[in-house]
């Protein structure tokens, strides 16, 4: 490793404080009841229904309205994809065909504190919008921009239905395809769309809201109303994409029939109690820490603080590039979990300095060799739980998410379910290793090297040898 000079570590020191600091606090301002959030701090955690309750909500179609199965699977994919789309990840969604009747469940947001359900039911919001979009042109944040947002070819009332369907191949096997069927109107501007795209082969974008739910090439000129997508589509996922559509042209609009509270599974108090009970299992971590293993210990303190604030910051929504997760009990495992595997870093790493101390290796060599390696081991450990954390989390994630889609038979084999919970388990567990490699190693490694180069801390002693040099 390059020389580390010695104004590094405070660098690194003040970095990872001022951080911690912006994580714990946030950054508010307030006007009257108007509140801006500039940064936002652990007050803005959304926690899941175990730790805080939540919002139990029945939806039912008008009264006299006939709702078909087909219809109550594209009402539910509707509800689904806006709680996806407003970052909830803890919810339970049923379906009781033989009532007409979708039973949602999911938790309070971040800042309530009237706890009224009624209110929380508006926050998903009315049916999602369906839009058929010239082209695919995106921001930074995946909206739709340039002639994607200003060219509208389709809107939902335009489809008459969507359904998966599959062709037989010369060679005996099935492709799946979502099949589309159009009305007078769509048909004409469908038609009109296709041909002047075909000739370019261009692309239309199908959205939900500011969802792009799929963005199929032109392949043909179709001015009969009957249009189909192909892809790498099996079964499961054809009809998933048909609902999707469906969902857009809904003969109905959800009524909400009923809503109540959830009280938290461990009661009101337990948010407080876990809280305090993390500080405390901290400053014991830390002393033992310190008191076995003296500087790097120190150093492991502060990579550990940095860890546990970047997890939380992850988690709050803190970087305003990505959305937040709901924070779960498991979700909180997770956590804990993390913090274990950046303490058997730091554990790995100081032993190793000392036994190259002990073979009488001068200290910068010691902590060379002893960062060197230590790399294997904990990168061994960490690849193993990076693994299984995005396992969980496509076994169990929301069913648009990038790990759902590449283990789509775990998650069908599993169940939607119990998406929450686990997933927060292995959200903040991933969240947690990535950066204990961040922190455990690179950042500790930085301070450790720049601690050595003064003279007050060159006593091996210091770092468990027992010789002065």
């Amino acid at each position: 490793m390059r020389k580390v000079k010695k104004p590094v570590f405070f660098i690194v020191l003040l970095l990872i404080l001022l951080f911690s600091a912006s994580v714990f606090f946030g950054f508010s301002t307030y006007y009257g009841d108007m509140t801006k959030v500039y940064i936002k701090g652990i007050d803005n955690i959304r926690f899941g229904i175990d730790i805080k309750g939540g919002v139990d909500v029945t939806f039912t179609p008008p009264e006299g309205v006939e709702a078909t199965d087909a219809n109550m699977d594209a009402a539910k994919e509707v509800i689904v994809q806006r709680m996806i789309n407003l970052g909830i990840t803890d919810y339970e969604c049923y379906i009781d065909y033989d009532n007409s009747r979708i039973i949602v469940r999911f938790p309070w947001k971040e800042d309530e504190t009237d706890f009224d359900p009624e209110a929380a039911v508006k926050e998903l919001g009315e049916t999602a919008e369906l839009t058929f979009r010239e082209g695919y042109e995106t921001d930074e944040l995946g909206l739709p921009t340039g002639i994607t947002a200003e060219n509208i070819i389709l809107k939902g009332a335009d489809v008459q239905e969507a359904y998966a369907a599959y062709i037989t191949n010369e060679d005996g096997t099935y492709e799946w395809l979502v099949s589309l069927t159009l009305n007078e109107e769509g048909t004409t501007k469908f038609a009109e769309a296709t041909a002047r795209l075909y000739e370019e082969s261009g692309v239309i974008s199908i959205w939900m809201d500011d969802t792009c739910i799929s963005y199929p090439t032109v392949s043909a000129v179709i001015t009969n109303g009957k249009a189909t997508i192909s892809g790498n589509f099996d079964a499961d996922s054809a009809k998933e994409l048909a609902d999707k559509i469906n969902s857009g042209a809904l003969p109905f609009k959800l009524v909400t029939a009923s809503f109540s509270t959830i009280s938290p599974s461990l009661g009101s108090g337990a948010l407080d109690a876990m809280v305090i009970a993390g500080v405390i299992a901290f400053a014991f971590i830390a002393v033992f820490m310190i008191v076995r293993y003296r500087l790097p210990g120190f150093v492991a303190v502060i990579a550990l603080l940095g860890q546990v604030a970047g997890t939380l910051a992850v988690v709050s929504g803190y970087f305003g590039f990505m959305t937040g997760s709901i924070l779960t009990i498991p979700g909180i495992a997770g956590i804990i979990l993390s913090v274990g595997m950046g303490v058997d870093a730091n554990i790995i790493t100081a032993e190793r300095i000392r036994e190259e101390l002990e073979k009488g290796k001068t200290l910068d060599g010691a902590i060379d060799l002893g960062f060197k390696n230590a790399f294997s081991a904990i990168l061994d450990g960490n690849v193993t739980m990076i693994l299984v954390a995005i396992i969980l989390m496509g076994a169990f994630g929301t069913p648009d998410s990038i790990f759902a889609k590449l283990l789509r038979f775990a998650f069908f084999m599993f169940g939607p379910s119990t998406a929450g919970t686990i997933y927060s388990f292995g959200f903040t567990l991933l969240t947690g290793v990535v950066l204990n490699m961040v922190f455990g190693v690179f950042c500790s490694r930085l301070m450790t090297a720049s601690l050595s180069k003064f003279k007050l801390f060159r006593n091996p002693k210091l770092y468990g040898g027992g010789k002065h040099e």
